[in-house]
């Protein structure tokens, strides 16, 4: 019987053990609050809103830029859905087809947007500028939203993305005789980027 209950005590702390170490191979996912779950859903359809205008808008002018940055904002969604699959959260812009958003303020902007962007090539130029500056501020409010740091690693790289965006609209307008002035982030921060050359933003651009 002694016997027997030592080879049990013994079976018991092997197991112990083993669950211990498969529990070591987990990674604990700390929750999302609220609010950082809202800003993924919306910087979700909010790159997606980008995207389609600057598609719409190469439909119209055949302009590479508008193809080469609608490519960029499919990347930029691309590192937005990575938190939505590893939070496990609703992915807002499936089965969304172009110019379609479940977000309402979004959808009432995307309409505007693409009628000012049928306008002309310069109002389509001026469209992809503002869409950027909007972009970069937004993305400071989430920034300062989260203390995550797998949220503000796709934040940061997603502000670099628009800031070189934002240059290469300003670009195009200056060429054609236009101008554009900031309407979200401050004239200073807009000058600062606008006078600085291109960056490397790691997996987004």
């Amino acid at each position: 019987m002694k016997k027997l209950m030592i080879l049990v005590a013994i079976l018991t702390a092997m197991a112990s053990c083993q669950n211990s170490n498969d529990g070591a191979d987990e990674v604990i996912v700390a929750p999302l609050t609220e609010q950082e779950k809202a800003d993924i859903l919306f910087l979700r359809e909010e790159e997606k809103l980008a995207r389609d205008v600057y598609l719409f808008s190469y439909d119209i002018y055949g302009q590479i830029i508008f193809d080469n940055i609608s490519n960029s904002e499919q990347t930029h969604m691309n590192s937005v859905y990575t938190l939505i699959a590893k939070y496990n959260l609703s992915d807002p812009t499936e089965g969304k087809q172009q110019g379609e958003f479940q977000n309402q303020v979004l959808q009432n902007l995307y309409d505007s947007l693409a009628s000012q962007s049928s306008v002309s090539l310069l109002e389509a130029l001026k469209v992809g500028a503002g869409i950027e500056d909007l972009d970069i501020n937004d993305l400071d409010g989430n920034i300062s939203n989260t203390t995550k740091a797998d949220l503000l690693q796709v934040y940061s790289s997603l502000q670099c993305g628009s800031r070189n965006h934002l240059r290469n609209f300003v670009q195009q307008l200056e060429g054609i005789n236009g101008t554009y002035e900031p309407q979200f982030i401050s004239m200073e921060e807009y000058n600062t980027i606008v006078d600085a050359q291109n960056e490397r933003c790691g997996l987004v651009y």
